[in-house]
């Protein structure tokens, strides 16, 4: 459903580096030496199906982080992230995932995409309910965190979210590590979005429930696990695609953590 900006949305810092096309139903980020700029959602939201339609900065975006995130307040937060690390003109998109539960995060996963994200828009998208987190891009899933309560892994499910997006430069670390510089004689950086309409449970920010809670689309039966072709897509990206999972990673976790293995991730 295309909506304007401004319906469910607003602007959260430098006002000036955000651009309006279309009546609003677009809108430009841009990234200068002086300041990035971003914008958060009206509401708060227990549970729902949240995406963004972006187009990543084109051409030399080393050091920039293009972000779409839902993050509840307080130092117990819960988030729920995609990043996009820019790179060298020539070299592919990193995109980054993490999970945090009562603030702790630590459970990066980067891919590479399957398309060039800067030729044009594609949809990224949150599926969150009482059973599963779920990432998808263009509707394909490429990460599943599954509710393991019951093997002591918290869950987001009583913390209220708001949605933000964001451009912004961290040449200290996004791009190799840090090794590679924000050339700024390239600037503006320039991230364009659209797909304003919200689908989740809107909530104040210190509701522990949902109203609606299990009559929504997203609480029924066929959505608290993929499908065997998503899960059949998911294989395929963490097969093709996959470049770092924390899962794996022995120097950090000696012990594997103990949602990998109910998640898939190994």
């Amino acid at each position: 459903m295309a909506v304007p900006f401004g319906r469910n949305y607003f602007p959260t810092w430098a006002f000036d580096h955000i651009k309006y096309l279309n009546s609003g139903y677009d809108v430009q980020l841009l990234l200068d030496k002086y300041t990035g700029t971003g914008f958060q959602s009206k509401g708060s939201y227990l549970f729902g199906h949240f995406s963004m339609d972006i187009k990543m900065v084109p051409g030399d975006s080393a050091g920039t982080v293009t972000a779409f995130y839902l993050s509840s307040q307080g130092t117990e937060h819960d988030e729920i992230d995609f990043e996009f690390l820019g790179n060298r003109t020539g070299q592919p998109y990193i995109l980054q995932t993490n999970v945090f539960t009562g603030g702790k995060g630590d459970r990066e996963q980067r891919i590479f995409l399957w398309f060039d994200p800067t030729k044009e828009y594609h949809r990224y998208s949150v599926l969150w309910n009482m059973y599963q987190i779920v990432f998808f891009v263009d509707n394909i899933p490429i990460r599943v965190f599954k509710n393991n309560k019951n093997l002591g892994v918290k869950f987001p499910f009583n913390q209220p979210m708001k949605i933000y997006n964001s451009l912004w430069n961290a040449d200290d670390w996004a791009t190799r590590g840090g090794l590679e510089k924000t050339d700024w004689s390239k600037a503006p950086f320039i991230a364009a979005y659209k797909g304003f309409h919200i689908d989740g449970c809107e909530a104040s920010v210190e509701a522990k429930f949902c109203s609606t809670q299990g009559k929504r689309w997203w609480d029924q039966q066929e959505f608290r696990d993929l499908d065997s072709l998503q899960w059949r897509r998911l294989r395929w990206v963490r097969r093709r695609f996959t470049i770092y999972n924390y899962c794996n990673d022995r120097a950090r976790f000696p012990h594997m953590p103990p949602e990998c293995r109910r998640n898939g991730d190994y």
